[in-house]
């Protein structure tokens, strides 16, 4: 069976939408984001209005306005969820860098000994080294520069500067469980030991992801799992999710304010994620799977 469909006009994917049953008051507001933002992507938005999924027929009821409503909640919700992830990355690249380059070399990523798969270790250091090669910092120039016989990679505390989250986190996750800073890394995060922090890291790598290529975040199944402490040290949540609700979102954002709580413990994610629920109110905080008063959780308050 090939795909026949051909691309429709502005105007032409307004009736089409009209005539599957949205409610568009607005012309304008419409032509306005359809230029703007693709009918596709809009689609994510106003999917689970449909209340027949194969002719696309909306339900009783079913705005636009709550389309963009959606749409602009989820923009702000990345927005501040990639403000949070910001200081857990610079965070773990910091201590990546001191206590492995303290209790090794400033050369130790290099050092296949560390590392419990060396081909994954290989794929890190190939995408690092492209990083290196593209990269136009000023410390990067000199380093070159001053040190052109040098065949290794620039010391840690030059090339993992140059290295994305998702970088950090296989690194981190590659280590062997015997070396010293994986633990202690651990600990700095309130995870206790190795055993926790990897599954952290991996989740957070794909939300950052996801919010980096402008995808969708609200209402998304994420992959994968978490790996949570029964008596975290430090505060915590005590209505937690079970495990099949570890695909929405909620508790993904509770270990990243748990984490941050640590490395910036006046930050106000709660306040914003509290003001962003107020500014649009149609917006239903189950699809991101958040509990009932979770803002009065320990860890929240």
């Amino acid at each position: 069976m090939q795909y026949k469909k051909s691309p429709h006009s502005i105007d032409d994917q307004i009736e089409l939408l009209k005539e599957r049953g949205l409610t568009i008051d607005e012309k304008d507001l419409a032509n306005h984001y359809l230029t703007h933002v693709s009918y596709y992507r809009l689609a994510g938005y106003w999917w689970p209005m449909q209340s027949d999924k194969e002719k696309h027929i909306f339900k009783e009821g079913s705005l636009f306005s709550d389309v963009i409503h959606l749409y602009n909640f989820d923009r702000e919700l990345k927005l501040l969820v990639f403000d949070v992830i910001e200081k857990i990355e610079i965070s773990l690249r910091t201590k990546l860098i001191y206590h492995l380059s303290h209790e090794y070399d400033p050369w130790w990523f290099e050092n296949v000994s560390l590392f419990n798969d060396s081909q994954a270790l290989i794929k890190t250091l190939y995408s690092l080294q492209e990083e290196v090669e593209r990269s136009k910092e000023t410390f990067m120039k000199e380093h070159k520069k001053k040190y052109k016989n040098d065949c290794r990679f620039p010391p840690a505390w030059k090339t993992l500067e140059l290295t994305s989250f998702g970088g950090l986190s296989k690194l981190y996750g590659n280590l062997k469980n015997t070396i010293k800073s994986k633990d202690v890394i651990a600990e700095d995060f309130g995870a206790v030991n190795h055993t926790y922090l990897p599954s952290w890291l991996q989740s957070i790598a794909q939300i950052r992801n996801i919010c980096a290529h402008h995808a969708r975040l609200w209402n998304k199944n994420l992959p994968g799992t978490v790996k949570l402490l029964s008596k975290p040290p430090k505060a915590w949540i005590a209505d937690v999710p079970k495990q099949h609700e570890f695909q929405r979102l909620y508790i993904h954002l509770c270990i990243m304010k748990y984490m941050v709580n640590i490395i910036a413990p006046e930050n106000t994610f709660t306040k914003r994620l509290l003001n962003l629920f107020e500014k649009y109110p149609s917006v239903d905080p189950n699809a991101l799977g958040m509990k009932e008063n979770w803002e009065k959780e320990d860890l929240w308050k």
